[in-house]
């Protein structure tokens, strides 16, 4: 049987394209996850292990989505082998059982591992850089502006905070936050 796993690594991101991508593939049970692949520990991925069985055809559509480290991924496949379960991976082709297809799935798992280290690098560079300039502040930017923040006070000075909410979609978490905020 063959059996699909896709993975993205935060609740926002869409699986929508690996799904397609496994149905055409014939997949017949797909498992998904929406967890971080730095973890081993991915819930529908354990599930997915555990049904897995000899003559099986475990199906990813990129090596990142089975494994982000060389030795996690080179661990797994060798549990699989001696399950008897095929791998296939799709921007990549079958793996097997094999000395040669060992060596290039090992060496495509160092790439991997390779790329996602380089982003890290990048990113922490990118980081360092922004954090020089005056204007800087980390996290998410504001969803609303000073001025929506200000003009939804006022609004509070003779409205519920319901009616407020109702009328400038600010939450009162928010509200109160800004209003705590003002205050200091």
């Amino acid at each position: 049987m063959k059996y699909g796993y896709a993975r993205v690594s935060t609740v926002n991101q869409d699986l929508e394209s690996q799904l397609q991508r496994l149905n055409a593939e014939g997949c017949n049970n797909i498992y998904k996850d929406k967890f971080t692949g730095t973890k081993r520990d991915r819930p529908e991925f354990n599930k997915l292990l555990d049904v897995l069985d000899e003559g099986d055809t475990l199906v990813v559509t990129k090596l990142d989505r089975f494994a982000r480290s060389t030795v996690d991924g080179i661990q797994t496949i060798r549990e699989l082998f001696e399950k008897g379960v095929k791998v296939h991976v799709l921007n990549m082709g079958l793996v097997e059982d094999t000395p040669t297809g060992r060596l290039v799935f090992n060496v495509m798992s160092a790439f991997a591992e390779f790329e996602r280290d380089m982003i890290v690098e990048r990113t922490q560079e990118g980081k360092a850089i922004a954090k020089q300039r005056d204007d800087f502040r980390e996290g998410r930017p504001n969803k609303y502006s000073k001025k929506q923040i200000e003009h939804a006070l006022m609004l509070l000075q003779h409205n519920s905070y319901k009616q407020v909410e109702e009328k400038t979609g600010i939450s009162k978490s928010t509200l109160i936050r800004a209003k705590k905020k003002l205050n200091n």
